[in-house]
């Protein structure tokens, strides 16, 4: 396998899309550090949402290393570029030193019915009764399923090769990180399907560090996990013991671990991933993005004044832009318009009553998830604010960051790593 950066064991992907809360986020990592938990911080962001907020992959890097200064941070961290392609990749080469390569918009393409044939041939091992320890079953994989699964997934993998072959040339092997999405699909991948992905990655030579398959059930943002708990914590288990076989199989990166995508708010899933992680003493790594502008939100809102005035105004805006705010996300939001406040309502809450609407708290029955996930969307309302919206923050910048580091670590790192949460 070739040259490569590791990433530790237990990691978080922190999206940051205003560049302004990175000490914040950073300081939710510190305080597992305290009860005893490395967790490493990489601040994602996608090409998109830097073209919708007009920044750049530098400002990300800046923010990152500026809040590692001020903070004394000793330990890893990563700047990820989030879900990017061939066409996408080079502008964040100077900065960037994590790339998630997203390869859906390949899967399903067929691929050339020789290049099939050939991996078939090359992984007998992959076809007849296959024990995969920790699970009870063994898989059954007849020849003609295997030349499905490849069929389905095998372009898809040698697109990952090729943007990663580009990076190896523009960016020493040794110093990046590599994770291959494969979650923004419409169909989950069964187990078997992974284990035929991560052999073909490993003939693509990509020394992938993560892996972010598309489990069952709906990850809507920004709101808790929809589904049959019992059947992601069985399908989550699988997925371990698939990783941890194909790492010694086909000679992967020990450091190989299953990526959550959407991992934001999924509450209900954090003790069923912590069980399987304890058992196999595997690591993860769980992308909240988008929690932070929310809690930026829910900051601004407490502070009362003007700061609860723009929020006010925010969502005024999101629900006026509804249907254009919505559409991109339509596949991972699930909103009931009649249970949206009108924005005359809304205009009369105190801070108090806008922040318990938002707050991620299913206990508190004034709790909105309609209001949550449309505000979750309309970021870009905010972005099209420019210098207002960053001014705001700034004045509530005490509010802001109490929020934004109690929701990482009381919510998030607590329960996922810490004993006795």
């Amino acid at each position: 396998m070739v040259e490569y950066l590791k990433l530790g064991k237990y990691s978080l992907g922190v999206g940051d899309r205003f560049a302004r809360q990175a000490q914040a986020q950073l300081g939710a990592c510190m305080a597992a550090a305290e009860h005893g938990v490395e967790v490493v911080p990489v601040w994602n962001k996608s090409n998109r949402e830097h073209a919708i907020i007009g920044s750049g992959p530098a400002a990300t890097r800046a923010a990152a290393d500026a809040a590692v200064k001020a903070l004394g941070w000793l330990g890893a961290y990563h700047v990820d570029a989030d879900h990017i392609g061939l066409h996408t990749v080079d502008r964040f080469v100077p900065y960037a030193d994590f790339y998630t390569i997203d390869v859906a918009d390949w899967i399903g393409r067929p691929a050339d019915a020789a290049a099939i044939a050939a991996f078939a041939r090359k992984h007998p091992e992959l076809v007849g009764e296959v024990a995969v320890p920790g699970i009870e079953a063994p898989f059954h994989i007849s020849p003609g399923e295997l030349m499905r699964i490849a069929g389905r997934y095998l372009l898809a993998v040698h697109e990952a090769g090729k943007v990663h072959r580009h990076l190896a040339r523009v960016k020493h092997a040794g110093r990046f990180i590599t994770e291959v999405s494969l979650d923004e699909t419409n169909a989950a991948q069964t187990p078997v399907e992974l284990l035929v992905i991560l052999a073909a990655l490993a003939d693509e030579a990509i020394p992938v560090q993560t892996i972010a398959p598309k489990f069952t059930g709906r990850f809507n943002k920004g709101v808790d996990y929809v589904g049959h708990v019992p059947d992601f914590e069985r399908e989550f288990t699988h997925d371990l013991c698939v990783v941890a076989f194909a790492v010694k199989q086909y000679q992967l990166p020990p450091s190989l671990k299953l990526s959550v995508h959407s991992g934001s708010d999924k509450f209900s899933l954090y003790r069923p991933i912590r069980r399987a992680l304890q058992r196999f003493d595997a690591g993860v790594h769980l992308k909240t993005a988008g929690t932070t502008w929310l809690e930026e939100l829910i900051g601004l809102a407490e502070g009362g004044g003007k700061g609860l005035s723009l929020a006010k105004e925010i969502y005024a805006q999101a629900l006026a832009d509804v249907e254009a705010l919505c559409a991109p996300y339509a596949a991972v939001i699930d909103i009931d318009r009649q249970k949206l406040p009108a924005a005359d309502v809304v205009a009369r809450w105190s801070g108090e009553q806008f922040a318990a609407a938002l707050r991620h708290d299913p206990a508190n029955p004034a709790f909105n998830p309609h209001l949550r996930q449309l505000l979750h969307v309309g970021y870009k309302v905010a972005a099209s604010m420019g210098p207002r919206y960053l001014h705001a923050l700034a004045e509530c910048e005490a509010c802001v960051s109490r929020n934004v580091t109690d929701n990482l670590f009381q919510r998030h790192l607590k329960p996922l790593f810490l004993n006795g949460a």
